[in-house]
């Protein structure tokens, strides 16, 4: 101790002019950092003893900013286990801070360029692609939770809708449809329950997606709302017994994609007319009546409304205070577009994980976001319901 002493007094006399005191700081610090490492090594710089537990490995160039400038210093590395300065404790947290800007931007749609100069207007060195992707990777934990979560209790009503998104595959860029579905459970709470991917939307991937849902806990679901899907109708009757609603807005698409454009003001003011009705008895009744009407001028809408009436009134049976919000895929529509915006500024997935850290982000955002808003549906006007539901127990799948 009394040789290394010496040896630093000495180096003191012979420094001077405006850079002494960077250079004394440096030079202390480094000395802090040796005893540092020689108590966590249990030996000094070439000591032998047998209760040495490592040896040193060289340095790491490591950056200080401070008010006498930026101090630039050598951070011992050991050959096993690592070492982190104390006096650098405090810097540790500002990197994590900053880290989880770099993961809030990338989440929230910017690319890559701008979360670089994200980065050096924060005061840092800028990031590459491929290290803004590791320092993603570290929300993949928390949502791959989130999203795997037990799914307990009843869930009378579950929403379904895809959105299709560009990924590379095998040297080729392919669509991929990405199922979104979330639920009111029985305090009328509205969640997030899954996330699901696949090259297309038949029977068999719904079967397989609505049954790791079930596996989950998933139960008490007595009405599934969402686009028409063939396949997923069929995978309804297969894991649920529970009834389909097949969106309303999307139906009035449709529908008036079957008459000229002059016309569809006129149908779609007649159509709307039935959604207006208080009870089912009245609105299949006014359903007849504007089919009729329609059949001599436009034959293929009738023939549509003739196919699709069960489907699209389904909601009728069920209270009158949760009509309103289960006749259509209108819940997801918002989400489906924030996802559509944050997934355009990728533009093409690299790979089909990259679009599971992306998309599982946002729905773990909104779902937060759900949890502090009101409830979907009136609490008591769910007991009804759920008591519907104990009678009904799912088809064997």
């Amino acid at each position: 101790m009394a040789e290394d002493s010496m040896a630093f007094l000495e180096w003191m006399g012979q420094q001077g002019g405006e850079d002494f005191l960077r250079a004394l700081t440096e030079r202390v610090l480094e000395q802090l950092m040796d005893f540092e490492v020689s108590n966590r090594i249990q030996a000094r710089r070439h000591e032998r003893t047998d209760d040495r537990q490592t040896y040193r490995n060289g340095y790491r160039e490591r950056s200080l900013h401070t008010r006498l400038d930026t101090l630039e210093l050598k951070v011992p590395k050991l050959r096993q286990g690592t070492y982190f300065p104390t006096f650098l404790e405090p810097r540790r947290l500002t990197e994590q801070a900053l880290v989880t800007v770099i993961q809030e931007a990338w989440i929230g749609g910017l690319s890559t360029r701008k979360v670089d100069d994200l980065v050096q207007a924060l005061g840092m060195t800028g990031t590459s692609k491929s290290q803004v992707s590791a320092l993603c990777r570290d929300i993949d934990e928390r949502v791959d939770s989130f999203l795997s979560r037990p799914l307990g209790g009843e869930w009378p009503y579950l929403w379904l809708d895809a959105t299709y998104l560009k990924v590379r595959k095998g040297g080729w860029v392919v669509s991929v449809a990405a199922i979104i579905a979330c639920g009111v459970n029985q305090d009328g709470r509205r969640e997030i329950l899954g996330l699901g991917l696949g090259e297309s939307e038949a029977q068999v991937f719904w079967v397989e997606f609505l049954r790791s849902l079930r596996q989950r806990g998933l139960s008490g679901v007595q009405l599934v709302i969402s686009d028409a899907h063939e396949g997923l109708k069929a995978a309804i009757d297969q894991v649920f017994s529970a009834s389909w609603q097949r969106c309303r807005v999307h139906f009035l698409r449709n529908l008036l994609a079957c008459v000229p454009k002059t016309s569809q003001s006129l149908v779609g003011t007649l159509v709307r007319q039935v959604f207006v009705q208080p009870n089912a008895e009245s609105a299949q009744k006014a359903w007849r009546q504007v089919a009729d009407q329609l059949r001599p001028r436009f034959p293929k809408a009738a023939d549509l409304m003739d196919q699709v009436e069960a489907d699209v009134l389904a909601h009728l049976d069920f209270p009158a205070a949760h009509r309103v919000k289960i006749h259509s895929t209108n819940t997801l529509e918002r989400l489906n577009k924030e996802v559509k915006r944050r997934a355009n500024v990728v533009g093409i997935f690299p790979n089909e994980a990259s679009i599971r850290r992306l998309i599982r982000a946002v729905l773990m955002e909104q779902n937060e976001e759900w949890q502090l808003q009101h409830r979907y549906l009136p609490q008591h006007t769910m007991t009804e319901t759920v008591a519907e539901s104990a009678d009904l127990a799912p088809l064997p799948a």
